[in-house]
């Protein structure tokens, strides 16, 4: 595969990205249908499934294409903390919050039993589960270097099998939601060919539109055991789109305003439930989606702001202090070989 065409095809996921913070967006701000049709309860599974997918698949292809566990740790906390603490810095005291639980929300593990998490910071659960799941992608790549992402998928399976006998359907409790992670890290041990040609056969082979029904009914709460199917169905579709350069799906994928939109999609993540603890987001039920017009369009200026003023500082931070360590490393090594 040459660097254009896996660069074309990677483009893909900026798609999936901004389809994902729109439906968590949309699920949180909007009426999506009658109530009887629970469909504000789907697509807010929906969006984190895709969310935790696309987390998968790319922490997995940078350990693959970059062996430094330094470099990993570093560029993911300086994309992560910042806002999350700055986030956490105000919606903590926002939501009144007991002294107890500012540890546990700033050390992400908020969303683990007797969980901490806060009305305006309730959203934290899901940076845990990716803080967490750093750390222990890191721990394994370290132990055993590209031989442990090798186990990702048995490790995915394990997870589910343990939902299933608990009857977790969904949850927000890490080693309940993690498959959902898994199962993007083992698509792109498919994409970068280390599990064989025939799963990325059978990732290629069907619909995307029908992938796409199979996801949605997946993530409807009276779906039942299907609901286990759900990190499976999510990782086949965006997979699909991605082995398949010519998916009919990859127009929309790539359009430059849902680029833009998945540029700033932590933000708007991390952002949108604090605005809702706002006037913004208060009074009666015509009252607060009257004032909805207003809270997107603070939301959208303050992701724009966060993200390329703010954040961006931070993420150049992260990859020169990486730089300069990775730099240093070599000229030891190089030393070393001297003496």
């Amino acid at each position: 595969m040459n660097a254009r065409s896996h660069e074309g095809r990677m483009a893909v996921l900026d798609g999936w990205r901004g389809i994902s913070i729109l439906l968590v967006l949309a699920t949180h701000f909007l009426p999506l249908g009658p109530k009887a049709w629970k469909l504000n309860l789907t697509a807010g599974p929906m969006g984190m499934t895709i969310f935790f997918t696309l987390s998968g698949f790319l922490i997995t292809n940078f350990l693959l294409h970059n062996a430094s566990v330094t470099e990993f740790i570093i560029r993911r906390f300086a994309r992560i903390v910042p806002l999350a603490w700055l986030a956490l810095a105000i919606g903590l005291p926002l939501s009144g919050a007991p002294l107890d639980s500012y540890l546990a929300n700033f050390l992400f593990y908020a969303n683990l039993p007797p969980f901490w998490l806060e009305p305006a910071t309730s959203h934290f659960w899901s940076l845990c589960v990716e803080m967490q799941f750093y750390s222990a992608i890191a721990v394994l790549f370290l132990m055993f270097r590209e031989r442990g992402l090798l186990a990702i998928p048995v490790l995915c399976l394990l997870v589910t099998a343990y939902r299933v006998l608990v009857g977790a359907e969904i949850s927000i409790v890490t080693w309940l939601r993690i498959d959902e992670i898994l199962a993007g890290a083992t698509v792109a041990l498919a994409f970068n060919g280390r599990l064989g040609e025939t799963l990325s056969k059978w990732i290629k082979w069907p619909s995307p539109y029908l992938l796409l029904v199979m996801l949605v009914a997946s993530c409807h709460p009276d779906a039942g055991p299907i609901n286990y199917l759900r990190p499976y169905l999510a990782a086949w579709l965006v997979g699909n789109t991605l082995f398949n350069e010519q998916n009919s799906f990859c127009p929309v994928l790539t359009h430059k305003w849902l680029v833009y939109v998945a540029a700033i999609s932590y933000a708007l993540y991390v952002i949108h439930p604090l605005l809702g603890h706002t006037w913004l987001g208060s009074g009666a039920t015509i009252e607060r989606y009257a004032k909805r017009p207003l809270l997107f369009a603070a939301l959208f200026l303050l992701a724009h702001l966060s993200t390329f003023y703010y954040e961006h500082r931070w993420i150049e931070f992260g990859k020169q202090l990486a730089r300069r360590i990775r730099n240093r490393a070599n000229v030891a090594a190089a030393t070393g070989k001297a003496d």
